[in-house]
């Protein structure tokens, strides 16, 4: 029985090793939270929820006469409903193999599948974030194309520290072709699946076959906003960071007419800086939350958007409300695929894996912790065919905490 315990424990310990050093998005995303989950010394079941607070905000007062603030703060949660496993088995006489070729010939190729589902579950989060910079279908291959996107990063006061890129590979072959010998240290560093680029434009940049890509919704017709002063208070939407946007003049009845992660703008609605609330020079974009379809006649459709619509206070997001029969414009062409290049703070985006409950009735199971991630390995045996069967579970959630601090990003044209 010392042995099998053994041997469960080791396999757990070398699974958790292999699986923390093969994920990319993970390690670069806030995990601040696995502490307030691993309160639970006997695990979680999928659907924890763990509720945050989110950054209250403030204006500047003009003169010496006082003039209060409520202190306003919303908060979202996290929950941990992602569980995703391996299945295998060994026979006795694998089994009887040193850890290092056990590790290689089975361990590993199984670490790295659940590693790859783990980032894109991650990078998924992509159609929370509302901005985009560049021209979607061009391929990044310049500084320049790159840098456009810390430039409306900064724009948008996103803070300097903690910042990482993720490209596809047809854009990290973009800019190693165009600019390798000019400013990215050593390119040639590579692993088994990602690889690092190096500080370029002061983000922390690595190349993903992971990098989602997304298809525009149909997008046909002419759209316009359906009624004016269709914006909100923060208060009305602290906690959800959401509203409802009634439009109209899409074609009629059309399903998926907008699908969750398009990006639009409206005419005359220009983004503010969070921080100054000066009016910036550009559109603001807003992303779809859910897909949408049109209605009969007028072509309606009611969007659920991000960010709201405030047009004042410490949480003003636009220049202005849109006017009725404001025209909307759709980023991209309706139906076409386009890859989400990510650029982002540590705190746009959250992971929490957290260690699971050990089942009643099973022997010898091992949960292992390893740099924030929890694995729990449960072996059980086939006596007819002496075969050692295992199964390899991670329970984890993620959010996009603070999607004002990500950006997607396309070559330009």
């Amino acid at each position: 029985m010392a042995n099998a315990v053994k041997t469960v424990s080791m396999i757990a310990k070398e699974a958790n090793m292999i699986l923390e050093n093969e994920l990319v998005m993970a390690k670069l995303v806030h995990r601040g939270y696995d502490e307030e989950y691993g309160k639970n010394p006997n695990g979680f079941k999928i659907g924890s929820t763990i509720s945050i607070r989110k950054p209250t905000d403030f204006t500047v007062r003009d003169g010496a006469v006082a003039s209060s603030q409520d202190v306003t703060e919303g908060s979202t949660s996290i929950v941990v409903n992602k569980q995703k496993g391996i299945d295998f088995q060994f026979t006795s006489q694998e089994l009887a193999l040193e850890m290092n070729q056990l590790s290689e010939r089975v361990i590993r190729p199984a670490m790295v599948q659940l590693a790859n589902q783990i980032d894109r579950d991650i990078m998924a989060l992509y159609t929370s974030v509302p901005n985009w910079a560049g021209t979607p279908g061009q391929t990044i291959n310049s500084f320049s194309d790159f840098y456009k996107g810390p430039e409306r990063m900064n724009e948008l006061a996103v803070p300097m520290d903690s910042r990482s890129a993720v490209l596809s590979p047809a854009d990290e072959a973009g800019m190693l072709g165009s600019q390798t010998a000019l400013y990215i240290q050593q390119a040639a560093n590579g692993a088994y699946r990602d690889g690092k680029l190096g500080m370029i434009g002061g983000f922390d940049t690595y190349m993903s076959q992971n990098v989602p890509t997304h298809t525009v919704g149909v997008a046909t017709g002419t759209p316009l906003v359906q009624g004016a002063s269709q914006n909100v208070t923060y208060a009305s939407v602290k906690d959800t960071g959401t509203q409802s946007l009634v439009t109209d003049g899409w074609t009629n009845s059309t399903t998926g007419i907008l699908k969750a992660g398009d990006i639009f703008t409206i005419a005359n609605v220009y983004a503010v800086n969070p921080v100054t609330k000066a009016t910036l020079p550009f559109l603001r974009q807003f992303t779809v939350m859910a897909d949408a379809d049109s209605g009969a006649t007028t072509g309606p459709a009611t969007l659920t958007i991000s960010p709201p619509i405030i047009t004042s206070g410490a949480f003003q997001t636009v220049s202005a409300a849109p006017a009725d029969n404001a025209a909307i414009t759709v980023l991209g062409t309706g139906g076409t695929s386009y890859r989400q290049n990510l650029l982002f703070h540590k705190n746009a985006f959250a992971l929490v894996t957290v260690p699971m409950e050990a089942p009643q009735g099973a022997v010898n199971v091992s949960r292992q912790s390893y740099k924030g991630i929890n694995v729990r390995v449960v072996p059980f045996y086939d006596g007819t065919n002496d075969i050692s069967k295992w199964r390899l579970d991670v329970l984890y959630g993620v959010k996009a905490i603070d999607p004002r601090l990500a950006l997607r990003l396309s070559g330009t044209a």
